[in-house]
Order: structure tokens, then C-alpha cells, then sequence
């Protein structure tokens, strides 16, 4: 069965998934492009940090994209694995003396919003991953008889 734009009709808890992980996603978005433009603006003049956090908010938000049109399997796997990864980067820029800043970071309010809201994404874009499997193979089964 050919993945790209798999959709599944009579499935309303599967569409409240993706509508939760789509949610989710554009949270971590905008929260990634309210750092540098809103929350700390003079992080603009530290152009990595900038675009950084500029590419990451404006990636999340483009990644409504393949989830409300149903891309498939692959596409959910790197969204999940991008947002592990900006979840990992976080923690590792809170850590003293780390590597990437050599300094612990503060952890506030709106850094948590971001974080819960990219692993929202993760928890229920598995759950879309697992459905599909499920409503995959019944419905083989149901083709075979």
C-alpha cells in the first residue's frame, strides 16, 4: 500500500491525533520564533543563536505540512527524531560547563512550554504510527477473506 497521503476515513480518534500533533508542533514553533524576536530580541546580534532558533521555529511550523496531509511513516520518524533531538539539545544547554555553551542555562516558563509541546508531538505522533499500523493490518485481514 503506497504511503504518501494515507488517509483512513471513519477514524475520528486518529484525526484528533493529528490534530494534536499538528497543534503541538506549531506551539514549539512559535515559541522557537518568539525567543529571538519577543523574549530575547538580543539574541539577534548572536547570529548562530538567531538562526538557530529562527530555522528551528520556521521548520516546526512548516512541519504542519506533512502532518495534516498524512505523508506517511517517514515523515512522522524525522519529526519525531528532529524534536528528540531539539529536546537532548536543550537539556544539554542546561547542563554546567557543557560543550555547545560551556555554561548551564536557566530554565524558565516559555523554554518549557516549548520542550512539553515538542514532546506532545513525539507521544502522539507515535500513537498516529501505531494506529495506522493497526488499521493497516486489519484491513488486510479484511481483504483476504
Amino acid at each position: 500500500m503506497k504511503q504518501n497521503n494515507l488517509r483512513i476515513k471513519n477514524q475520528p480518534l486518529l484525526e484528533i491525533f493529528v490534530v494534536i500533533a499538528t497543534l503541538s508542533t506549531s506551539i514549539a514553533g512559535f515559541v522557537h520564533l518568539y525567543i529571538p524576536l519577543v523574549s530575547e530580541p538580543m539574541i539577534l546580534h548572536h547570529v548562530p543563536n538567531a538562526i538557530f532558533f529562527l530555522g528551528s521555529g520556521i521548520a516546526q511550523l512548516l512541519w504542519i505540512i506533512p502532518m495534516l496531509k498524512r505523508w506517511g511513516k517517514a515523515w512522522y520518524y524525522v519529526g519525531i527524531i528532529g524534536n528528540i533531538g531539539f529536546i537532548l539539545l536543550y537539556i544539554i544547554t542546561r547542563i554546567p560547563g557543557n560543550p555547545i555553551t560551556g555554561r548551564g542555562g536557566r530554565i524558565d516558563n516559555i523554554d518549557l512550554i516549548c520542550e512539553f509541546a515538542q514532546l506532545a508531538y513525539i507521544l502522539t505522533t507515535l500513537v498516529i504510527i501505531i494506529k495506522v499500523n493497526k488499521l493497516k493490518i486489519q484491513n488486510e485481514s479484511i481483504n483476504k477473506i
